[in-house]
């Protein structure tokens, strides 16, 4: 069979794909038929400049030729093999990851993506401390299993509840919108912390297992914790026999411009959950990172839960590469000497919108919140909107792809993530684009 024409290949994924997060009615997917570095290509030859990395992911840009080869050769030597025997992609790639955690991290459990690594740590965490609660944040996304999605603080876990028992939410720094009236980073620091100690001494904190924290989240809008945060959660843990987990499935592997986004406070997890930039999404590949004091627990006794998939040849290939490219192209330092880039540009263009209400970010990872009013800083469409209500948000978007942007947004926000590998003139451009299509955004405030 040749290839599909573009008609028949918007055909066929109207009448029998299955789309995610979607009413199948109305959808239209683009068939995307190229892509390069930074760029993507759909159907009609249109270029797209990826200011998303797909889903935060591509961190290594597109059909990067090393990491491309690197899978080639596998596949040419072994395609697959089951979890229980050894395997040398595997245990490099397990050896590597360890190596660049933080001390005191021991080994890893390889899952297929994100969610199933939140997913085993809740239950590593709860096998480890014999304690049945998680305590998550609002606005927070840790995946869409059972219970990932539960321990998820954001309205996509709504249409799954009741779900797993034993999750508990609390608010998370968030100085813009603070949920303790704080004036500034310091005072929404002390507070939140206070807060998070008030919601241990009401659930009891000898019940519970682990506080599972998005180091820096992600989708919910590129929420930097305030100098302090992290090491003042690690201190509560300590205090209580709590296991602290770093989902670090969106802000590692370079996207902060650390290995592990957590480095940059020096707080060591006890565990950490990866996948999207290790192998920039490649092929299906997520994992547990387990400190020594959790690894112990299960040297004689058996851990019970396994995937089929779990450290998958072809997978763990692709991730070898992608770390060696990481080190030997110097991605993490190109990622520290754009940030400034970034964060200059992006406040110019605050300056210069009524609709922009703060920028805020570290490494490839910004966020610009959009609102009706800088001084009471209504967002630009309601909390969770959809329909009519989320049409400015839409009328944005639509802007930024007309002008060969591809733009990541989410409620009234608009995310500023682009592969790590970017080049500055490309970054500029990108910014520049994002920048013209704010003009329609602006049309919407007060």
């Amino acid at each position: 069979m040749g290839p599909m024409t573009d008609d028949r290949t918007r055909a066929d994924d109207a009448a029998y794909v299955f789309h995610s997060w979607s009413a199948q009615a109305g959808l239209n997917a683009l068939p995307i038929v190229s892509a390069e570095g930074s760029w993507f290509t759909d159907d009609t030859g249109k270029r797209y400049l990826d200011f998303s990395s797909q889903l935060v992911n591509v961190n290594i840009g597109h059909q990067h030729p090393r990491l491309v080869a690197a899978i080639q050769e596998q596949a040419a030597k072994l395609c697959t093999i089951a979890p229980s025997f050894a395997n040398d992609a595997r245990s490099e790639a397990a050896r590597m990851i360890v190596e660049r955690s933080p001390e005191g991290m021991a080994k890893v459990f390889f899952t297929n993506g994100g969610a199933e690594a939140n997913e085993n740590a809740m239950r590593m965490a709860r096998l480890h401390t014999g304690r049945p609660k998680v305590l998550s944040t609002y606005r927070s996304y840790h995946g869409a299993t059972a219970g990932a999605i539960v321990a998820t603080g954001d309205p996509r876990r709504w249409a799954s509840e009741p779900g797993m028992p034993g999750i508990v939410h609390f608010w998370g720094p968030y100085a813009y919108r603070s949920a303790f009236h704080a004036t500034s980073e310091e005072q929404e620091c002390e507070r939140a912390l206070a807060h998070l100690r008030d919601v241990l001494m009401v659930e009891g904190p000898q019940t519970v297992a682990a506080i599972l924290l998005e180091t820096v989240v992600g989708t919910n809008g590129i929420l930097v914790p305030p100098d302090g945060y992290l090491a003042g959660v690690r201190a509560l843990c300590d205090e209580h026999g709590i296991l602290l987990i770093a989902d670090e499935v969106m802000s590692g592997f370079a996207r902060c411009g650390e290995w592990f986004a957590i480095d940059r406070w020096g707080v060591r997890p006890d565990l950490i959950t990866f996948a999207k930039g290790v192998n920039s999404g490649y092929l299906p590949l997520g994992g547990v990172v387990l400190s020594s004091e959790i690894a112990a627990t299960f040297d004689h006794r058996a851990y019970p839960g396994g995937l089929t998939y779990s450290g998958h040849p072809l997978a763990c290939a692709s991730a070898v590469a992608s770390i060696k490219i990481f080190e030997e192209e110097g991605i993490i330092d190109h990622v520290r000497a754009l940030e400034p880039v970034v964060a200059e540009r992006l406040a110019k263009i605050a300056e210069n919108h009524p609709s922009v209400g703060e920028v805020r970010g570290l490494g490839m990872f910004w966020a610009v919140e959009l609102v009706r009013d800088q001084g009471t800083r209504e967002p630009l469409v309601p909390f969770n909107a959809s329909g009519p209500a989320a049409a400015p948000m839409g009328a944005f978007a639509a802007a930024c792809k007309e002008r060969g942007l591809w733009p990541f947004v989410h409620f009234n926000r608009t995310h500023v993530v682009p592969p790590c590998t970017i080049s500055e003139s490309e970054l500029l451009e990108g910014l520049d684009i994002l920048d013209a299509a704010l003009d329609v955004a602006d049309e919407h405030t007060n």
